[in-house]
């Protein structure tokens, strides 16, 4: 099978079911935005200092690839095979989440991002993951799309934010706290 198939000439692309739609669609920009995620969340789990995370970063991207698979399925071609993020995916973030925080100072200001190259990767991720829930946020307003992609985004930014923290403790990172 070749990579290119010049259908995507015209700038259109296909959602899961056949129907095309232009690749400047929010729907596009959504399902996107988490593609580049995954790839970030990629990255993460080649780093040394992430390999008892590996598993997890693994779990995470699979989740990622559901959410993804949901935002490009098209409703309106019941043909169209719906792909869900597991049920349980947003409990497994909240235990991890709640597993590292046990470990962290407690933290009453904003952090500046930086500090080492892995924490501030993982801060990027963290961005593109917000910008996932915005177009999502933006995609809802005219379609629909699965409340647990929703949910598990939210919890994963979290998750990445409080992932960053724990590197910095790890790594012995001093966290720039921002002051006004």
């Amino acid at each position: 099978m070749k990579i290119y198939t010049l259908t995507g000439d015209d700038g259109t692309t296909s959602l899961s079911g056949g129907r095309r739609v232009p690749k400047h669609s929010i729907r596009v920009e959504a399902y996107g935005s988490v593609d580049e995620l995954i790839a970030w969340i990629g990255l993460l789990r080649d780093y040394k200092e992430n390999q008892h995370r590996k598993e997890l970063l693994i779990y995470i991207q699979s989740q990622l690839m559901k959410c993804a698979a949901a935002l490009a399925c098209d409703r309106q071609n019941s043909d169209s095979r719906r792909i869900l993020p597991d049920t349980d995916c947003i409990s497994v973030i909240e235990k991890e989440i709640d597993m590292m925080e046990e470990t962290l100072p407690k933290l009453n200001n904003f952090i500046l991002p930086g500090g080492n190259i892995l924490v501030s990767h993982c801060h990027i991720a963290r961005c593109v993951c917000r910008r996932a829930e915005r177009a999502i946020s933006r995609l809802n307003k005219t379609e629909e799309s699965p409340e647990i992609v929703n949910k598990f985004l939210n919890r994963l930014s979290d998750f990445l934010f409080v992932l960053s923290r724990k590197l910095a403790l790890e790594l012995d990172i001093e966290e720039i706290k921002w002051t006004v």
